[in-house]
């Protein structure tokens, strides 16, 4: 191996095991990059004066107009769940299903599944899920470990389901490399993925996913019903139509909002910037119908800027990193690591989303598209058959079952950091195993049936 891409391998090795050291992520990526572009220049293969290309880099980075839907996407999740609504659709919902066997289990699925949607980030539905809903569910004598496994697999919907922060950022590295990787077919009018594409592609099998969350929790009622018992009725409750009024009351804000959202994206009406900007706005008008805007605002603006602030330091640490490793030669290394790999096209695809799945225990998604989706996207998409969105909407899939899996996903020490002291690590690590394996089948058909996230898209832009 020539010396330039034994030093972009040990790059890559030294990147992972600061981080394994517990080192913040931006500073390892941009701090080890450029140590070894020292070394690199001075053993002769590459030059220092490359990253005279990084002011500019970083410029583009920071005006990229996708990427801007990021920090209003995020400002519409936090004044979401300061604004108590996530409390009021769960009471509900929990007295119009809680009186069947599994009724709350399914109540938390459906509020998770809204929640998910509304907030885009997992760490932040984990959090309210874990402290308003986990809770419920113990006191009314779920099994610890259902109640601690639907509330971690639940909220990791929030990586998949539209308008996921994750599904914003793939959107733009695979629109990247898609074109980029046509460019060196020598197609130099080349279509595009954007944004829109994986939003479409993410519904079904977003969907499909709760369905198969909602069937196990329905047999799990059927064969094992002492485990998530039916609740008491309560004399007092609203039933009949006052239920329904008000559940109507709580439910249409936040839905009208998802999908104007949502569909203004899908419908080619907005951007996925202007449309983000709408999300902000309407949260912000539901806030304050719901709880005010006192106290509110700049809480939700600190929240806001620190996630943001978060995001783009990262994506700065990982430009220079991408830099430093092309120079290298790091990415001609990888691309003809994959086109070897036995198996063909099966084989790289296989590898990929492995590497990404074990690399999901030690790094953040947003580090992983950084960093892993530049180098490994663009000779995956020259590879025949491998189609951009459906390949976005597997890596997604695949990084929100690496989020919850045992014993390094981030899910699982999010909700163990909220959840109540009689909930052990032993019954939050046993209860996620069965949802993990329904993550898995869903991969596993998604695999064999591409047109699970290909079908949308086609319909609605080609």
């Amino acid at each position: 191996m020539p010396l330039a891409e034994a030093l972009s391998v040990l790059m890559v090795a030294a990147v992972i095991m600061a981080l394994m050291a517990g080192y913040p992520v931006a500073l390892t990526l941009a701090g080890v990059s450029l140590a070894f572009a020292v070394l690199g220049d001075a053993l002769g293969v590459m030059s220092f004066g490359i990253l005279g290309a990084l002011p500019e880099r970083i410029y583009g980075v920071m005006t990229n107009e996708v990427l801007l839907a990021i920090p209003m996407f995020i400002f519409m999740g936090v004044m979401l769940e300061r604004s108590r609504i996530a409390e009021e659709l769960l009471e509900t919902m929990g007295r119009l299903f809680g009186t069947l066997r599994g009724g709350l289990g399914i109540s938390v699925v459906i509020v998770g599944t809204l929640l998910a949607a509304a907030k885009g980030v997992v760490g932040a539905t984990t959090v309210t899920m874990g402290l308003i809903m986990l809770p419920a569910m113990l006191r009314f004598g779920y099994d610890p470990r259902l109640a601690a496994g639907t509330v971690a697999a639940t909220a990791t919907l929030a990586q998949i389901f539209p308008p996921a922060t994750v599904l914003v950022l793939l959107g733009d590295q695979l629109g990247n490399a898609y074109q980029a990787a046509q460019l060196q077919q020598g197609n130099f009018a080349p279509r595009s993925v954007n944004v829109g594409d994986l939003f479409a592609g993410a519904l079904l099998p977003g969907f499909a996913l709760v369905a198969l969350y909602l069937l196990y929790l329905i047999a799990v009622a059927v064969l094992r019903p002492k485990a998530s018992p039916a609740l008491p009725r309560d004399p007092k409750a609203p039933r009949g139509l006052a239920l329904a009024r008000r559940l109507i009351e709580v439910i249409v804000a936040p839905l009208g909002l998802i999908l104007a959202v949502l569909g203004s994206i899908l419908g080619g009406v907005a951007t996925p910037t202007e449309a983000a900007s709408i999300g902000a706005v309407g949260a912000l008008l539901l806030a304050i119908r719901r709880a005010g805007l006192r106290g509110l605002l700049m809480p939700v603006i600190e929240k806001t800027t620190q996630v943001a602030a978060m995001i783009y330091l990262i994506l700065i640490g990982a430009t220079v990193f991408s830099l430093v490793f092309r120079a290298l030669g790091g990415d001609v290394l990888v691309t003809n690591a994959l086109s070897n790999l036995p198996g063909g096209v099966g084989g790289a695809l296989l590898t990929v989303m492995l590497a990404m799945f074990l690399l999901g225990f030690v790094m953040d998604a947003f580090e992983i598209i950084f960093v892993v989706v530049p180098i490994v996207a663009p000779p995956l998409l020259k590879m025949p058959g491998v189609d951009p969105v459906w390949l976005g909407i597997m890596m997604a899939m695949n990084l929100q079952t690496s989020y919850m899996h045992p014993p390094l996903g981030p899910t699982l020490f999010y909700l163990r950091g909220v959840a109540p002291a009689e909930v052990t690590t032993r019954h939050i690590y046993v209860g996620v195993i069965p949802f993990v394996l329904i993550q898995l089948f869903a991969l596993l058909v998604l695999w064999f049936v591409p047109g699970l996230a290909t079908a949308l898209p086609h319909v609605l832009y080609r």
